[in-house]
C-alpha cells in the first residue's frame, strides 16, 4: 500500500479529531483497529466538536491567501490568529468572526506564546517571516500542536535537523508550504523524470528572477502596536523602516539576507523541492554548489552525485523547469503548463510496475488530513529541510565566491572551514536558543 492509499485508509477510518492529534504516534496504532462504522462520520458536514482548531501566527500576505482557503472550511475552524504587529492581529480576527458570523470566537495575540499556550489548538500555521519560522514551529511541536510552515522551513541549515527530530519525536504532523507538489503539472513532470521517459538527466535548468538590492534605510518611530523587538528576533538590530518589514512579494523584508534567503529562498524553495522530488532525493541533495561567476559558470549551479546539473537561469526559460534528457525534454510551471517533446509523454498513464509519486491535489487538504490521519504530508519537515538546504548552500557559495562541497549523508561542507560557519547565524539575545 502507498503512502497516498495508507492515508486515504486512515481518513476513512473516522476516528476523531481529538483522539488521533493528541496521541500523536499512538493515533496511528488506533487508525488500524477503529470500527468500521465510525466512517460515517466524515461523510457529511463535520459537527463542531470534530473540526480541528486553527491557529494563525504571522498574518501578513501569505497568511490572508491561507486565510481565504481555510475560512469556508466545515472540517477546521480558526479560532486565534497572532501578530506583533497587533492590529494585524486583531483585523484578521475581526474579519473571521464576520466571517463566520460570530463575536467573541477568534482570540487576537501579540505574541505566538500566548497563542501556542491553548490547549484547544490543533494545529498552527506559521506565517511569519523566515527568521521565526523554526522557533515558532519548534515551540508549536513542544506544546503538542501539529504545524503547516510556510517555505523555506529554515533560515539556516543547521535549524533544520533540530526542526525534524522534534517533529518525530514529538509525533507531530509538519506540511512545510510548499504547495506545487499538490499540483498535477508538477507530479505528471516529476514522474516523467523518476520513470526515465525523457532518458538519461543531462542538466535541469530553473528562473527564480531577481530581487532588487537591499536598500539602505534611514530610521524612522515605531508604531505604537507594534512590537519591531520581536519582529527582529534572533536577527542584528536594526532601526525601524517600514519597507523593512514591508510584507511585499516584490521585496520588503525578502531583499535583505538578514531575514531570509533572497530569490534561492524564494522561488527557490519551491523550484528546487520540485527538482528534489524529480530526483528522488528527498532526503538527500547535491554534492557540490558552483557559484556564478566562478571560471567563468554562466550560471548558478548545483551538481548532484550521479552529475546531473543544476543551472539557475533567470532569462529565455519557456517555463519555470525544464528537464533535458537523452530522449526528451519536460518543460513545467503553474497555471497548469506541461509541455513535453516528445508530446505524448504529457499525456502517457503510467503502467502498474512504474513509480507512482504521492498524489495531492490541494494543500491544505493534505495537511488537515494527515492531521485526522497522523500519516506525513506529501512535504514533509525532512523534505521541506532538504529542499530549503539546497537554496541556503547557493546563497553561501556565492556570499564566497567559490564552490561548496556538500556531504547530504553528514549533512557538512567538505574541507572549507569558512563555509562551514556560514551554515549557522549568530542568533541576538534573548532570542538566542531555539
Amino acid at each position: 500500500m502507498n503512502p497516498s492509499q495508507q492515508k486515504s485508509r486512515a481518513a476513512a477510518s473516522g476516528v476523531t479529531r481529538r483522539s488521533a492529534i493528541k496521541t500523536g504516534i499512538k493515533g496511528i496504532l488506533a487508525l488500524s483497529v477503529a470500527p468500521q462504522y465510525l466512517r460515517a462520520a466524515l461523510s457529511g458536514p463535520e459537527a463542531p466538536s470534530n473540526r480541528i482548531s486553527l491557529g494563525l501566527v504571522g498574518n501578513g500576505l501569505i497568511c490572508s491567501s491561507h486565510y481565504t482557503a481555510l475560512i469556508g472550511r466545515d472540517d477546521s475552524r480558526i479560532i486565534a490568529v497572532c501578530d506583533v504587529r497587533h492590529s494585524k492581529a486583531k483585523a484578521m480576527a475581526a474579519m473571521a468572526e464576520k466571517d463566520y458570523g460570530t463575536t467573541g470566537t477568534v482570540a487576537a495575540y501579540q505574541h505566538h506564546e500566548e497563542l501556542l499556550a491553548r490547549k484547544d489548538i490543533d494545529a498552527v500555521f506559521v506565517c511569519t517571516p523566515d527568521h521565526w519560522h523554526v522557533a515558532v514551529a519548534l515551540a508549536a511541536i513542544r506544546a503538542g500542536k501539529d504545524v503547516y510552515c510556510e517555505k523555506p522551513l529554515t533560515l539556516t541549515v543547521r535549524e533544520g535537523r533540530p526542526l525534524v527530530n522534534a517533529a518525530r519525536q514529538y509525533g507531530r504532523i509538519l506540511q512545510t508550504g510548499t504547495q506545487q507538489r499538490s499540483n498535477s503539472s508538477f507530479r505528471k513532470a516529476a514522474e516523467i523524470v523518476r520513470n526515465g521517459l525523457i532518458g538519461d538527466l543531462k542538466v535541469i535548468r530553473t528562473s527564480l528572477g531577481e530581487f532588487a538590492e537591499a536598500p539602505n534605510l534611514s530610521a524612522e518611530p515605531v508604531p505604537d502596536d507594534f512590537d519591531y523587538d520581536r519582529w527582529l528576533g534572533p536577527t542584528p538590530w536594526r532601526p525601524y523602516n517600514e519597507k523593512r518589514v514591508l510584507g511585499d512579494y516584490g521585496g520588503g523584508w525578502r531583499r535583505f539576507l538578514e531575514y531570509g534567503g533572497r530569490k534561492n529562498g524564494d522561488w527557490g524553495a519551491h523550484h528546487f523541492d520540485i527538482i528534489q522530488w524529480a530526483l528522488g532525493m528527498d532526503d538527500s541533495g547535491p554534492v557540490e554548489f558552483i557559484p556564478k561567476g566562478f571560471e567563468g559558470a554562466p550560471y548558478q549551479t548545483h551538481v548532484y552525485a550521479n552529475g546531473v546539473r543544476v543551472e539557475r537561469v533567470d532569462e529565455g526559460l519557456k517555463a519555470m523547469i525544464e528537464f533535458s534528457g537523452t530522449k526528451g525534454t519536460v518543460w513545467v510551471s503553474r497555471g497548469d503548463y506541461l509541455v513535453t517533446d516528445p508530446p505524448e509523454l504529457a499525456k502517457r498513464p503510467l503502467s502498474p510496475g512504474e513509480v507512482h509519486l504521492y498524489a495531492s491535489n490541494d494543500h491544505h487538504d493534505d495537511f488537515l488530513g494527515a492531521i485526522r490521519s497522523r500519516q506525513r504530508t506529501i512535504s514533509d519537515v525532512e523534505t521541506g529541510h532538504r529542499s530549503a538546504t539546497v537554496c541556503h548552500l547557493n546563497n553561501i557559495a556565492a556570499r564566497l565566491s567559490r564552490p561548496v562541497r556538500w556531504d547530504p549523508l553528514a549533512e557538512d561542507v567538505l574541507g572549507d572551514v569558512v563555509a562551514s560557519t556560514l551554515l549557522d547565524r549568530t542568533r541576538r539575545a534573548p532570542y538566542a536558543t531555539l
